[in-house]
């Protein structure tokens, strides 16, 4: 099963690899014995060898790297002279509590000796900064760090916001700093070029991961490899409870289902038997996304290394091994999003002149923090998801500060604790807030009584019980992992300080039990600190440069196709115009052209970044081209061939030109002759007498008498070329009727629960039709709307009723049950209807003011005047503000249908009615 799973085979494929017998395993000394008993020598010989075969593994010891310094210079000395000759810069006001913070940190680093380790980090983060390289604010509790901000490693400054040293470096436990650092996704590779230039080749080295088989993948993978009927695959895989880091074995125990399942179903036992063997054995080996590690000796004294698949030198040992045995580990990752902020900084100043420096931007925006109070997040780092919009929008954020708390709050732990509901009712004065004890004030104050940070629980215990905050780290580590006799001791530790501090015993039990509650839940302050400063980035570019960040944005997805559509769906609902690719205009990204995006040319199939090159630079030397002749004249015909022309005239790039699509590619071969002939001449030498190398009267191109060819053709070409439609879309006059269906992009986000009844519209832009082994017609087809597409499984039953109305390129309405699993969402059709079918919406708007029989005389009369198959939306509104959008009926207007929606409509709606 394993062999199949791995060759993604089937175990009664007559193909698949086999081993040939079954002799592949390690053989007892005994059966070596008696399968050669003529050369017992032999079998000694290999005794012997195997006994003389020592590695001493040594653990505890550090092999970091030697950063250069100048001689006579400790790593200590250089880093403290530093840090002082960049206080000024960071500080205008180098206070008590600055000098103080810088002092103690120094020590503890030059303690456990990691001054050299800061030294290896700024050295590379500084050449990124030299090369404009973007770097992320921070990541992690590195962001608690005043060295760690003096030295630009990290931009946040940890005085400001209350981030805490220890829960970076502890000096009662001593282990290994740990500062990640995210860089520009499309640089990162430079940063390793010169990380491995710095230190040596031999002594650097990215780091394998191995995916191991989880509970619900092992059943997954054994089922396809048995042949299971995925329907049955994926009915047992959805009983395993969706809980972190759960095994098979305690599935077993929770699940009844399951269970019955096991023990009554033969097919079901031995999948879960096969499953429960391989469950956490590796599935595949890879390079970890961000791990890199550095030696102060060649690697290969220390550790096992290959090449990946991509060519890199990479560790045999995974990276806690690596750790273990001294390494020098860094997280450097490639984060998309400071890729997006770069390259919009960059257009900012190609367009409108402005040199905007991201790390000066005003903390307190009215403009940025009124868009993402109106939920205008999409795009937006870590605040396009509903649930974060909508977390938004009722936290209300005046300024940066007011972010940090959104990614400690959006997490599964404080969304069903009551958390955010205390949050924000703090926040806002409906809820008086209250503290146990005086001291707790000052810490929990900007959280409104809520515990929300690991920080506060270190904070809590320094002042009601006078933990040093390195003992208080330990504490909330203890809670973390619930570790019993720990957890105990720590409890009389806190019991007894809190005594000392005359705190009666009773709160001092209560205040404890509150900590150890809340340590679930609590979030590394830094880390959503450094991540706010990234969301707040993105937002204030958004919200004042929204055309040069949406080109970036595009740029950023354009090679994976990944949300390109729904960001463009999201340029035309913000009104702003995507024009096609131009010859006289684009670049290789996306581009800003006046009030509009231009799409880039490493969009257009077949045209790679040689063409790309060619064809940019003979526009900037030689100006806009003026028609086909002219560009197959100009650019390079071996690297610009006719394929590429062809490509670029189908998705509208000649359009500048003001000459049809349709007369262009007719008379595209003739032009290419043309070309291709007077670019050998000129190669050859032969030019005219007076050495006139343009085109002569001769070399006309007459341009055919003919039609442009009809828009779905046209779409269809910019669909086949782009991937995308640019000038339009088949789905545009059917606009109106489907403004209310579920987006496939919402539906493909993974919010929507497993079984939830949608309905969604859009093209079938592809189809696959099967019989069953009942000999029934059954099908599976891709839907796309303006944003995504997503498959739509047509079984028996429904196909047999709606069979007439699938097929290729047809706009279709679906009504469909969701199939959600950990890879994958699909929709199991329950009824289809052609978009042409279904009227123009008739909007009722309903507020919570008024009166019911108000509402449903305009409901009753527009229901009148739609005879037929009514579909019924429903948009619950607050202030004339949408909060929630959703689907609720597809219905025949009968009395009851009324009934239900009148029970709706109390809460304030808004009707939308279609025939």
């Amino acid at each position: 099963v394993l062999l199949c799973i791995q060759m993604a085979k089937t175990v009664d494929d007559p193909a698949r690899l086999k081993f040939p017998t079954q002799e592949f395993y390690l053989k007892s000394a005994l059966e070596m014995a008696e399968l050669f008993p003529e050369y017992p020598d032999a079998l000694e010989n290999t005794v012997k060898i195997a006994e003389r075969c020592e590695v001493e593994i040594e653990f505890g010891t550090f092999h970091l790297p030697d950063f250069p310094l100048p001689d006579g210079v400790s790593a200590d000395e250089y880093l403290r002279d530093m840090c002082q000759k960049l206080l000024p810069t960071r500080y205008k006001d180098i206070t008590d509590e600055v000098t103080k913070r810088l002092r103690y940190e120094l020590s503890i680093i030059k303690k456990m000796g990691y001054s050299s380790y800061f030294l290896i980090v700024w050295d590379f983060i500084n050449y990124a900064r030299q090369h404009d390289i973007p770097v992320g604010p921070g990541r992690g509790s590195a962001a608690g760090s005043i060295v760690a901000y003096l030295l630009k490693i990290t931009n946040i400054d940890p005085l400001q916001y209350s981030l805490l040293f220890e829960r970076f470096l502890n000096p009662e436990r001593v282990s290994m700093p740990d500062i990640d650092i995210d860089f520009c996704y499309v640089q990162r590779s430079k940063i390793i070029e010169y990380v491995a230039k710095r230190y040596g080749a031999d002594h650097v080295a990215q780091i394998i991961t191995f995916g191991t088989m989880a509970a619900k993948a092992a059943i997954r993978d054994v089922g396809r490899a048995l042949n299971m009927a995925y329907s049955e695959v994926d009915r047992i895989a959805k009983m395993i409870p969706n809980e972190l880091g759960i095994t098979l074995a305690r599935a077993l125990k929770t699940s009844s289902e399951l269970k019955s399942a096991y023990d009554n179903e033969a097919e079901v036992h031995k999948l879960l038997e096969l499953a429960m063997a391989l469950e956490g054995l590796p599935r595949h080996a890879s390079t970890h996304a961000a791990g890199l590690v550095i030696s102060k000796d060649p690697l290969t004294l220390h550790v096992p290394l290959q090449n990946s698949a991509e060519g890199f030198l990479t560790t045999q040992y995974d990276k806690d091994r690596v750790e273990e045995i001294g390494l020098l580990k860094m997280d450097l990752l490639g984060l998309r999003t400071l890729t997006v902020i770069g390259d919009a900084v960059k257009l900012i100043a190609q367009n409108t002149g402005t040199a905007l420096n991201i790390d000066e931007i005003p903390l307190n925006d009215e403009k940025t923090c009124a868009m993402l109070t109106n939920g205008d997040t999409s795009g937006v780092f870590q605040m396009e998801s509903s649930g974060m919009t909508q977390l938004v929008k009722d936290l209300r954020p005046e300024g940066f500060a007011d972010l940090i708390p959104l990614v400690a709050l959006y997490r599964p732990g404080p969304l069903g604790s009551g958390m955010v509901a205390d949050f924000i009712s703090g926040r806002h004065g409906r809820k008086q807030v209250t503290y146990l004890h005086p001291l707790l004030k000052p810490i929990l104050e900007d959280t409104f009584g809520v515990i929300l940070y690991q920080e506060q629980v270190m904070q809590i215990a320094s002042a009601l019980a006078g933990f040093t905050l390195g003992q208080a780290d330990l504490l909330r580590r203890a809670m973390g992992k619930k570790k019993h006799a720990v957890l105990m001791a720590q409890r009389d530790n806190f019991m007894r300080g809190a005594a000392q501090r005359n705190i009666d015993e009773s709160l001092a039990a209560e205040v404890f039990d509150l900590m150890e509650h809340f340590a679930d839940y609590g979030f590394n302050k830094s880390h959503s600190a450094a991540y706010a400063l990234v969301a707040y980035q993105t937002a204030y570019l958004k919200a004042h440069y929204p055309r040069e960040f949406m080109a970036a944005l595009l740029s950023s997805v354009m090679g994976t196709n990944d949300k390109i559509g729904f960001y463009i769906e999201e340029c035309r609902r913000a009104g702003i115009n995507i024009l096609p690719p131009d010859i006289n205009a684009s670049q290789s990204s996306f581009s800003v052209d006046g009030t509009a995006i231009r799409f880039g040319l490493a969009a257009v199939k077949n045209v790679g970044e040689n063409a790309i090159a060619n064809l940019v630079a003979i526009r900037e030397k030689g100006g806009k081209f003026k028609s086909l002749l002219d560009f197959c004249a100009r650019v390079d015909m071996r690297v610009v061939n006719k394929r590429v022309i062809e490509s670029l005239i189908k998705c509208g790039a000649f359009d500048s030109t003001l000459v049809k699509r349709a007369q262009l590619l007719a008379v595209l071969d003739r032009t290419v002759d043309v070309a291709a002939s007077k670019q050998r001449d000129m190669m050859s030498g032969q030019l005219g007498l007076f050495g006139d190398d343009t085109m002569t009267a001769a070399d006309d191109i007459v341009l055919p008498a003919i039609p442009e060819m009809p828009v779905e053709q046209m779409l269809a070409y910019e669909k086949e070329i782009t991937g995308f439609y640019v000038t339009g879309h088949p789905l545009d006059k059917y606009r109106d009727k489907i403004e209310g269906f579920h987006s496939i992009e919402k539906i493909l986000s993974g919010e929507l629960p497993d079984g939830k009844r949608v309905q969604a519209a859009g093209l079938i832009v592809s189809l696959k039709r099967i019989t069953t082994k009942a000999g029934d017609m059954m099908c599976f087809l891709n839907l796309e709307d303006f944003t995504n597409q997503i498959e739509v499984i047509v079984f028996p039953r429904l196909y047999e009723k709606y069979g007439r109305l699938i097929a290729p390129d047809a706009p279709i309405a679906v009504v469909a049950r969701l199939n959600v699993n950990e890879d994958s969402v699909k929709m199991i059709a329950e009824e289809i209807k052609p978009l042409a079918a279904i009227d123009t919406e008739v909007r009722i708007k309903v507020r919570k003011d008024q009166e019911n029989a108000e509402i449903f005389a305009k409901l009753k009369t527009t229901f009148a005047a739609h005879r037929g198959q009514t579909i019924v939306f429903l948009q619950l509104v607050d202030s004339h503000r949408l909060i929630k959008t959703e689907p609720k009926f597809w219905i025949e207007p009968t009395p009851e249908a009324i009934a239900a929606i009148e029970n709706i409509v109390g809460k304030g709606a808004v009707l939308v009615v279609t025939k």
